[in-house]
């Protein structure tokens, strides 16, 4: 199932997902979360305290229990969080991230932008740049977080940061790469690679 919830609040999501992933039975149907937030960056599990924000008092950190280090969330950022039953699909961890990834490299590849995935850092990248970054927790063989897609967004909130927790990693945008779809129409796409690579 999919559910486009627009805009909403980080931290009311995460709570959601953790109270969606805690009642899951053997039987709940496994559902996909399509959501923009508010400007917020999130310290996963494995963050450190170097990596947080040089400036942009601004703006919120929060830390979370994905895995991974620092990132930012804004609004023009297509966000697609997977709540899934990966024991039931017999799904390893390392399986379930190539798989998002490659929804990724497909849509984009959809635009004629070729990009490519780096096995020591989960996330697609254009070149050196990064474009979509990658998390995920889980629990009782359930997942949830997901994947963050940069489509028309301010990128300044990832220069006082070390994005991802590598200092000077270089982050881009679709629409820097000359797509002019807005991120509805791109979050839709997404959807459908993700649902053909997931089923």
């Amino acid at each position: 199932m999919v559910k486009h919830m627009g805009h909403v609040d980080y931290k009311k999501t995460l709570q959601s997902m953790q109270s969606f992933t805690a009642s899951r039975t053997a039987v709940s149907t496994d559902e996909i979360w399509i959501v923009q937030h508010p400007a917020v960056y999130t310290l996963g599990v494995a963050g450190r305290r170097e990596h947080l924000p040089r400036s942009r008092k601004d703006i919120p950190v929060v830390e979370v229990d994905r895995g991974g280090q620092i990132t930012y969330h804004g609004p023009g950022q297509v966000i697609a969080y997977v709540l899934l039953d990966m024991k039931r699909r017999d799904l390893a961890i390392r399986d379930l991230v190539n798989r998002l990834e490659q929804a990724v490299i497909d849509l984009l590849l959809e635009y004629g932008i070729t990009s490519n995935r780096r096995n020591e850092a989960p996330g697609v990248y254009i070149g050196e740049a990064k474009i979509a970054a990658l998390g995920l927790r889980i629990t009782r063989g359930c997942s949830y977080h997901g994947l963050a897609l940069n489509v028309d967004m301010d990128l300044t909130p990832f220069h006082v940061i070390d994005p991802c927790g590598y200092p000077g990693l270089a982050v881009t945008q679709m629409r820097d790469l000359g797509v002019t779809d807005d991120c509805e129409r791109v979050g839709d796409k997404l959807v459908a690679h993700l649902v053909r690579l997931l089923a």
